[in-house]
């Protein structure tokens, strides 16, 4: 029951989102949503089972990555039109988009959200005693936070910079791999699923799977480097040079 409440607090909030979509003809707001989701849903598990050191170690995890998220992607598309990405659902989808997008973009988010946060609930619920792999997941998951940040913010440095106008990032963690971004939240993911391996592996491995292949292939690094692709004519060449999410630390 409180694993499927946990889906009412998805879809109340994905109610929201989409009401202020309709006030703002623009669903962009939904990538700040996306880490909210998880937010919420672990502050719920956390007030619904007795607090102990796992549970506070972890909502503390959730809540630095999904509050950082959420204020780095505001900030990055405040004042912005919709993203090409949305705007090209939303031209597929037309007519009466605007009440498509009720299922297609915020329903269809909250419903995955709540899927891969199953991981949330598992991990908070846990009542082993701690141990050596659970301390090996939360380092894990705290640097892949890091991680994350850093890449975000050089990235955001160098947009910010009108002398990079039409240039690729190629320094820093963008000179290790592709999308250090991207490494940094599939680490996110891994090292939560290592913080639930006393339970067994059974539907905890869903989420760091499932967020993998999401951002492999599907919203994440298949969109992005088919855009870039046709934004940088020397895209090409960085492909060849630097690998797409591991970090070459060896060759730069």
């Amino acid at each position: 029951m409180i694993f499927l409440n946990a889906l009412l607090i998805n879809l109340l909030f994905a109610s929201l989102g989409w009401l202020l979509s309709l006030r703002k003809n623009n669903v962009t707001h939904v990538d700040t949503m996306w880490s909210l989701f998880f937010v919420f849903n672990g502050l719920y598990f956390y007030t619904a089972f007795a607090p102990s050191l796992r549970s506070c170690l972890i909502i503390l995890l959730v809540l630095l990555w999904g509050v950082r998220l959420a204020i780095y992607l505001t900030y990055r598309n405040w004042g912005k039109p919709e993203d090409a990405r949305y705007l090209k659902i939303r031209q597929n989808n037309e007519p009466n988009f605007r009440y498509k997008s009720a299922y297609i973009i915020f329903g269809f988010q909250s419903i995955l959200a709540w899927i891969v946060g199953s991981i949330l609930f598992i991990a908070i619920e846990n009542n082993h005693p701690l141990t050596w792999l659970d301390t090996l997941g939360f380092l894990v998951t705290l640097f892949g936070i890091v991680y994350e940040s850093i890449a975000d913010y050089q990235l955001m440095q160098f947009k910010n910079d009108i002398k990079n106008r039409g240039k690729l990032l190629q320094s820093g963690l963008w000179k290790l791999s592709r999308h250090p971004n991207y490494f940094g939240e599939i680490l996110v993911w891994w090292g939560l699923f290592i913080t639930t391996l006393t339970t067994g592996i059974h539907f905890n491995l869903i989420a760091p799977l499932l967020m993998t292949f999401l951002i492999l292939r599907f919203s994440g690094v298949t969109l992005l480097e088919a855009n870039l692709t046709k934004k940088f004519k020397g895209y090409d060449t960085y492909q060849k040079k630097v690998n797409t999410i591991i970090p070459r630390f060896w060759k730069t």
